[in-house]
């Protein structure tokens, strides 16, 4: 396989996280209405933490991986990810639908992993940070175009045929993943036992530089994670503007692309690191921004400020991902699946975990999210310093 389907590749199954969730933000409201949750509260948001909490698996996925090679792990998250989205989409009950939605999380994470891997199998440091950023840019089409298209269907259908979606979409996928090769041959596969699993964990976690690095990602995905679990309720139901929720989603979309799309070039101009350290103190700087401007403005800031804020936050926050990711992996190559599992564990489930914070004290407002991008950006900005 030519890289350049790999990485288009690569980005589609990526998509399988992003479509579990983008394409059905706007069936929100009537998930609400039809399982009875208060129309005023941002309950829905569970359907999209109970998602990232499913990157747990992440933990078992990884060293399977490394044992039994990529593919026959990605394949395996693939068949989760169906069932589960399957299982969401004709639940009746929001219980069933939150484990539903927990499996096919688990699926996600098991081919979101994966791709890392192959990726790290494939390429190394300043290449894999312009790979990763490629792999972004295909990836970020799905928030530009997912809502629309579920408003679409809402239009013509009710909000089961809109969860259809993800695992029509991962179907296809899957046939396409036939052509992929395996990345890991036998004789660089992990012979690690599962009972000494735990050591191959504390060889990765004692590594300074992939530590650091996977706590930035950490942290600035949870300001993601409060964003996209809430975006719909924040338009809709504190700005009261409906009809620009696809529209707001969309262009912060295209922002988030631009930036993993300028990362690439910017990589290959000053490295990995030099960028990524540009970039975190460009989010602190907007972040605080943000945080002044919601304060002005309380209780509800200005939409097109906020909204302007948060773009240029989440653009910032694609662009640094590849870097981070290249960097957290550098130094553990020998142990990507092992790697690649505890830092995707660790990046969505304390960001879903950080986002759900956050979401909790969106009851006092609009402040509560500036302040959690602004805590977000400082901190980021302090672990990279300490190297």
């Amino acid at each position: 396989m030519r890289s350049s389907e790999f990485i288009g590749l690569s980005a589609c199954c990526m998509m399988l996280t992003a479509i579990g969730i983008d394409v059905m933000l706007p069936a929100f409201s009537d998930i609400r209405r039809d399982f009875r949750i208060d129309a005023g509260s941002s309950g829905t948001s569970f359907i999209v933490t109970v998602f990232f909490l499913g990157q747990l698996f992440q933990i078992l996925f990884g060293p399977m991986s490394d044992r039994l090679g990529r593919l026959y792990v990605l394949r395996l998250g693939f068949v989760l990810y169906i069932l589960g989205s399957l299982g969401a989409a004709l639940s009746a009950d929001l219980v069933y639908m939150l484990i539903a939605r927990f499996i096919a999380g688990a699926g996600a994470s098991a081919v979101f992993m994966t791709v890392i891997a192959m990726v790290r199998d494939r390429f190394n440091g300043d290449k894999m940070a312009q790979v990763m950023s490629f792999i972004f840019t295909i990836f970020l089409f799905t928030p530009v175009a997912a809502p629309f298209l579920g408003l679409a269907i809402l239009k013509l259908c009710n909000w089961r045929i809109v969860f259809m979606l993800p695992p029509l979409f991962a179907i296809v996928i899957l046939f396409w993943s036939l052509r992929m090769k395996e990345t890991l041959p036998v004789g660089k596969r992990s012979g690690v036992k599962a009972s000494r699993q735990f050591v191959l964990f504390k060889i990765v976690m004692r590594d300074r530089s992939f530590l650091r690095y996977t706590l930035i990602t950490t942290f600035l995905f949870g300001g993601i994670a409060s964003y996209v679990s809430n975006a719909e309720f924040i338009i809709v139901h504190i700005y009261r503007s409906p009809r620009l929720f696809p529209w707001v989603f969309a262009c912060i979309g295209v922002i988030m692309a631009a930036g993993a799309l300028l990362n690439s070039k910017l990589v290959s101009i000053y490295g990995a690191e030099k960028t990524l350290t540009r970039l975190l103190s460009l989010y602190l700087a907007i972040a605080l921004i943000m945080l002044a401007g919601a304060c002005f403005y309380m209780p509800v800031p200005d939409l097109y400020f906020f909204f302007t804020c948060i773009a240029l936050l989440l653009g910032i926050n694609l662009a640094v991902e590849p870097n981070s990711s290249s960097l957290a992996m550098h130094n553990v190559g020998d142990y990507a699946g092992t790697a690649s599992a505890l830092y995707g564990t660790c990046f969505f489930l304390g960001g879903a975990l950080l986002g759900s914070l956050i979401s909790y004290f969106l009851s006092f407002g609009l402040i509560a999210m500036a302040i959690g991008f602004a805590v977000i950006g400082l901190i980021s900005f302090l672990l990279n310093k300490r190297q």
